[in-house]
C-alpha cells in the first residue's frame, strides 16, 4: 500500500519515509508515525497501512537512516545513538511540515515505545502539531518543557510496563496538570508493547502482545484523531 519518499528537515537535511495513502485522498489529515527502537520495519509499515485504510495520509521517518534490529541489543545500540531533540525538532517536525506542505490540513503525531517517548518530545518541539497519541513510552521528565505543549494528548499505559515504569507516567500527569496542559491518559492492565502483535516474537519476558488492550486503545486513538484532524 505505501512507498518510499523523502523530506527535507527544517535543517535542509533529506529523511527517507515510508508513506501510506487512503486511495483517493491527497487532502485527508495526516500522520506521522514513531517507530519503536526496531527501526523501521513491516510491523510499523503496517500501523501506517492501517491509518491509510481508516483515512489517513501516514508518513514514517526513517530515524535510523536505514538500519533496523532484530534483537534486543541491537535496537538498544541503534536507540542509544539517537539524538532524541534532533530526531524530535528535526525528523519529526520535517515530516509534519512534509503532509502540511502536500495536501493535508491536520497533522498529527503517533508513536510506540521509544516512539512513545519522540511524541511526547514532538508535543513540545512541533508547533505545527495538531494532536499527540504516545504508547507506553516518555522521555526523562526534565526534557518535557510543558509549558511549550499546545496540542491536544492521549497517552495509552501498560500497569506492567518494565521499560517505563507506570509510576513515571504519574510524575508526568502531575507535570502536565501544574502546567495546565490538557490530556487524556489510559492505563492497561498489561506488559510494554501490549499493541504490537510481533512482541512475543522477540524473545523478552517483559514485552507481551494483549489484542484486546490493543483493540481498545487502538479505537480510542481512532476517535480522539476524529476529533482534532478530521
Amino acid at each position: 500500500m505505501g512507498k518510499t519518499i523523502s523530506f527535507k528537515r527544517p535543517d535542509g537535511q533529506d529523511v527517507n519515509a515510508y508513506l501510506a495513502e487512503p486511495a483517493a485522498a491527497k487532502s485527508a489529515p495526516g500522520v506521522v508515525v514513531i517507530q519503536e527502537w526496531w527501526g523501521l520495519n513491516d510491523q510499523i509499515k503496517g500501523v501506517a497501512d492501517r491509518l491509510a485504510a481508516d483515512g489517513y495520509r501516514a508518513l514514517v521517518p526513517d530515524l535510523y537512516r536505514g538500519k533496523s534490529a532484530l534483537a534486543a541489543k541491537e535496537a538498544e545500540h541503534l536507540m542509544n545513538g539517537l539524538n532524541f531533540g534532533d530526531a524530535a525538532g528535526q525528523d519529526v517536525r520535517g515530516a509534519v511540515q512534509y503532509l502540511k506542505g502536500s495536501g493535508s490540513g491536520k497533522v498529527g503525531v503517533t508513536g510506540f515505545c521509544m516512539g512513545g517517548a519522540l511524541t511526547l518530545l514532538s508535543a513540545v518541539f512541533v508547533p505545527e502539531l495538531d494532536a499527540a497519541v504516545a504508547w507506553y513510552g516518555f522521555p526523562p521528565l526534565d526534557y518535557v518543557d510543558a509549558s511549550k505543549i499546545k496540542a491536544p494528548l492521549m497517552g495509552h499505559w501498560a500497569t506492567e510496563d518494565g521499560h517505563f515504569p507506570i509510576a513515571g507516567v504519574a510524575a508526568l500527569e502531575q507535570k502536565l496538570s501544574d502546567a495546565k496542559i490538557g490530556f487524556e491518559f489510559h492505563r492497561y492492565q498489561a506488559k510494554h508493547a501490549f499493541a504490537n502483535e510481533t512482541a512475543d516474537s522477540k524473545g523478552m519476558d517483559t514485552l507481551q502482545y494483549n489484542p484486546a488492550a490493543a483493540q481498545l486503545a487502538w479505537s480510542r486513538t481512532m476517535g480522539f484523531l476524529a476529533r482534532h484532524l478530521q
